[in-house]
Parts: structure tokens; C-alpha cells; sequence
């Protein structure tokens, strides 16, 4: 899940690919909050993964970020 996440990060998000690592906290990879809602929209639209963009800001890294979409994705 996390190749995914990369994924949508680099070419919808325009994150830059070597940022994006587990361990990245938003900060790191430079998400704002409107980023953070457009990636909500995305893992949605796309995967349909619903996390909330309230939820994906209160997840420290982009690891947990996988961990959390994986979940969700399971209970599909």
C-alpha cells in the first residue's frame, strides 16, 4: 500500500519522489491541509479508501498513512 501511496503522492500531489519515505511526517513532504483534503478525495475516488482528511492529519508519517489505508482497504 504504500508504493500506492507514493504513487498518488508524486503524480497527483506533485510530492517529490525522494521525500516520500515511511518515516516522512507531512511536514517532510510538504502536504498542507488542502493537500491533505485532496488526498482524502483521491484515496476515495480512486481506491475507495474513505479516510477522513481530519484523520490523515492527525497521522505522524506517511507509514502510518499505508498502515491506516490498508486497514480500511481490508474491511471492504
Amino acid at each position: 500500500m504504500f508504493d500506492t501511496l507514493k504513487d498518488i503522492l508524486v503524480k497527483k500531489l506533485k510530492v517529490t519522489p525522494g521525500q516520500v519515505t515511511p518515516d516522512a511526517s507531512r511536514e517532510d513532504i510538504e502536504l498542507d491541509s488542502l493537500a491533505v483534503v485532496e488526498l482524502s478525495m483521491v484515496l476515495e475516488q480512486e481506491l475507495g479508501i474513505v479516510i477522513s482528511d481530519n484523520e490523515l492529519i492527525d497521522v505522524p508519517t506517511v507509514g502510518d498513512i499505508a498502515r491506516l489505508m490498508e486497514e480500511r482497504s481490508a474491511k471492504i
